[in-house]
């Protein structure tokens, strides 16, 4: 301090100054004495006038004089630098505690948005995961159908099971639809949050440069600048505090709005992971009650049919065996035939004297007749006996092949479909 003093004091202008602060600060008359001092010419008196010892003694006086005030005038310079020091270092601390409130600010915020983008990266996956196993219901649902379009015609009808596969298919495109749109608006929240981050962080930056730049200002002392004094100082044309408070509360805003749209949209993806999951769920689990349904009314068709086709076994079993009775039947009246024509032809042997119409030779004849009607009427009977047959040989092939339908349509849903839709589970992610 007193090195600046003295320097200041070497040159005219400043001493001119110094001597009006006096002036100014000093509430006595003394200082027009100091001024009528300096007016004196710096030669001494005046030509032609001899020095007088009151002369000297009044510049004596005055020279002390001038050291006193001169002397009280450093120490006020001194006490005032001292006091604007205090100040400035009091103002550069008050910064530095405002400017680390600010980032505490900033740096709760930027944890809070930095937490929340890793949260809507887990959101993300869990969409993508949700729309890959929607994929995978959708996958299933065209693979059921596909298999069903490979029935024989007679079963190629549209029934319950493909009305809710075709609905199934709906709902899987409609979630798809939904999630897919939900993950888009997911990902541009992100870009956001990212975006309102990295905008925090060089904000955070910038204060903790400027805090610490303020920080060692307010702890520089004389000795530690030593010769480092810039030559020109250039005024501070940035920004007012009130344009800086402005800006930090702008950045906090900014982020506090995404903040709030961020959580908004999680818990729209949370209502629709959960809605999507419900609806594919209880669709999936319809087209599976649906499939079982068709599954037991297959099973006991067929269990019908097989039935039936026992019971026109049976019954051609049994027509067979008829027409072996009848085959015999017919046979034997031909043998009693053979023997009533025998004797008639024995009997036209007699002598011709003795050939009467007699009751024997009425009744060989009658029975002649009456065995042929007999005959006529079991060949009869066995040929509606084979058609009989040959009617119960299309039932059988008819249930035959209604069954191998049944079978085969029994495979196409029990085995086909049931095994791809045995690994589809539907999860909550």
């Amino acid at each position: 301090m007193a090195a600046e003093c003295r320097l200041v004091c070497d040159t005219f202008g400043v001493y001119h100054t110094l001597t009006h602060t006096i002036k100014d600060r000093d509430p006595f008359p003394v200082q027009e004495d100091l001024l009528l001092w300096m007016s004196v010419p710096a030669g001494g008196p005046q030509p032609g006038a001899g020095p007088s010892r009151v002369d000297m003694e009044v510049t004596r006086n005055e020279s002390q004089l001038f050291r006193a005030e001169f002397g009280r005038a450093i120490t006020e310079m001194g006490t005032a630098c001292q006091r604007m020091r205090s100040d400035c270092t009091k103002r550069l601390d008050q910064r530095v505690r405002d400017i680390q409130f600010r980032s505490k600010d900033l740096e709760w915020k930027l944890e809070e948005i930095t937490g929340e983008v890793d949260v809507l990266l887990k959101m993300s996956g869990r969409l993508a995961k949700a729309l890959e196993a929607c994929g995978e219901t959708l996958r299933v649902t065209g693979v059921c159908l596909e298999e069903r379009m490979k029935r024989l015609p007679s079963e190629r009808r549209h029934d319950e099971v493909d009305e809710e596969l075709f609905r199934e298919r709906e709902v899987a495109m409609a979630v798809g639809f939904l999630l897919q749109r939900v993950e888009q608006q997911i990902a541009e929240q992100i870009r956001l949050n990212r975006s309102v981050q990295q905008l925090l962080v060089q904000d955070l930056q910038d204060k903790v440069k400027a805090e610490n730049i303020d920080d060692s200002c307010a702890s520089m002392t004389l000795r530690s600048i030593a010769d480092q004094m810039p030559e020109n100082i250039l005024p501070s044309v940035a920004v007012t505090p009130e344009q800086w408070e402005t800006t930090c509360g702008l950045n906090l805003a900014h982020a506090e709005q995404q903040m709030a749209d961020s959580l908004h949209l999680r818990a729209r993806a949370e209502s629709v992971l959960e809605r999507t999951a419900t609806d594919v769920g209880n669709q999936v689990q319809a087209t599976a009650a649906a499939l079982q349904r068709n599954i037991l009314e297959l099973k006991s068709a067929r269990s019908q049919m097989g039935d039936e086709l026992a019971k026109v076994l049976y019954e051609f079993a049994s027509q067979q065996r008829a027409s072996e009775d009848l085959l015999g039947a017919v046979a034997e009246n031909q043998g009693e035939l053979r023997l009533a024509r025998a004797r008639l032809a024995v009997r036209r042997q007699r002598p011709s004297k003795e050939q009467c119409h007699d009751p024997a030779q009425s009744e060989l004849l009658a029975e002649v007749q009456q065995l042929r009607a007999h005959i006529d009427r079991l060949r009869e009977a066995r040929v509606q006996s084979e058609e009989e047959q040959r009617a119960l040989v299309r039932c059988q092939r008819e249930l035959q092949e209604n069954m191998e339908v049944k079978t085969s349509s029994l495979a196409i849903d029990e085995v086909v479909c049931a095994r791809h839709r045995e690994p589809l589970v539907i999860h909550r992610f």
